[in-house]
């Protein structure tokens, strides 16, 4: 399963560009990928027992690869943080620079890959500057998805969703976001992901939107849910965390509602099953203003306020907390 991505004029998560999964077949190019490149300089990072294996394309960084390095090895700490381990015991990652370009330009994830179960490549723009980088979401975005096994057609919102919802939660994590700053964008682009007038359901409505911000809205709202359920015991993370710890990798095909009643055990719960029977092929919205009052999250003039008295504050903590 690949996921492609490339630049769309709509405003994303975290910046000005959206990566916009396309169909395999406009993919073509891309179907050896890092075969017969040259490369110039590679490196490992150890994720726990795991490996990520960086390499470096020939061509022009004004970066130094050490720099880029850094960012990757943030990228790979926010997803070991939030499984518990990187979700693969080996992996790859090709960083190819892009003449005259600049920003990190797009990334793509295959599984079982040229002998590597998790192999992301990474457009990134010659003349990157170290705060766009720094800004970056993409790396994470793309590690997200070597940690849940390749679905169907019809439920790529579910692996795109996720890594919306988690790339910046696990960032959070590990300290490289302000919660402020994650709960700021969520209020701004959650409402994306609501249902429109012509929607059928996650698995019948393939449009960006759905895709991505109504498979992160689904994941926001099963989170909250499982929390609610198990008193702030369990989350989206544990339920997750056991689909990793069963092998359920990028590497793997796997049947979507065995995966979510997988996770479902792992938390005492039936949440994620429900909400799929329920969102699967008809649309379901959620009172944002509702939920966003109930987790003690006050936006105003883009920036927020938290209420530490809210009835569910002590879950908004819990989801980017670190334990």
């Amino acid at each position: 399963m690949s996921y492609c991505q490339m630049p769309s004029s709509a405003v994303s998560w975290r910046g000005p560009r959206i990566l916009l999964c396309l169909a395999a077949a406009l993919c073509s190019a891309a179907a050896q990928p890092g075969r017969n490149v040259d490369i110039a300089d590679s490196h490992d990072i150890k994720a726990g027992a795991a490996i990520v294996h960086v390499d470096f394309a020939k061509g022009n960084l004004d970066l130094s690869h050490e720099t880029v390095l850094a960012h990757i090895q943030a990228a790979v700490s926010a997803i070991t943080t939030y499984y518990g381990r990187f979700p693969v015991a080996k992996a790859r990652i090709l960083v190819i620079p892009a003449d005259g370009r600049d920003g990190v330009l797009q990334g793509t994830t295959w599984g079982d890959m040229g002998g590597w179960p998790g192999f992301t490549r990474i457009r990134l723009g010659q003349h990157t500057t170290m705060a766009e980088l720094a800004d970056d979401w993409t790396t994470t975005h793309e590690l997200v998805h070597m940690a849940f096994p390749s679905l169907g057609e019809d439920e790529h919102w579910m692996e795109e969703g996720q890594a919306t919802y988690i790339e910046p939660v696990a960032r959070a994590m590990t300290g490289e976001l302000k919660a402020e700053s994650i709960w700021r964008d969520m209020v701004r682009d959650m409402p994306k992901g609501e249902p429109q007038p012509d929607d059928q359901g996650l698995d019948r409505t393939h449009t960006w939107a759905n895709t991505y911000w109504g498979g992160a809205l689904f994941c926001l709202a099963a989170d909250v849910e499982i929390r609610r359920e198990t008193k702030n015991r369990k989350g989206l993370r544990d339920a997750l965390r056991a689909v990793v710890a069963a092998g359920g990798a990028i590497d793997q095909n796997w049947d979507l509602p065995r995966t979510l009643a997988m996770g479902d055990k792992a938390t005492g719960t039936e949440v994620l099953s429900h909400m799929y029977v329920e969102w699967k092929d008809k649309p379901v919205p959620v009172d944002l203003p509702k939920l966003w009052a109930e987790l003690g999250v006050r936006a105003s003039n883009g920036t927020v306020e938290f209420d530490d008295k809210a009835p569910l504050a002590a879950v908004r903590r819990a989801i980017t907390s670190d334990h």
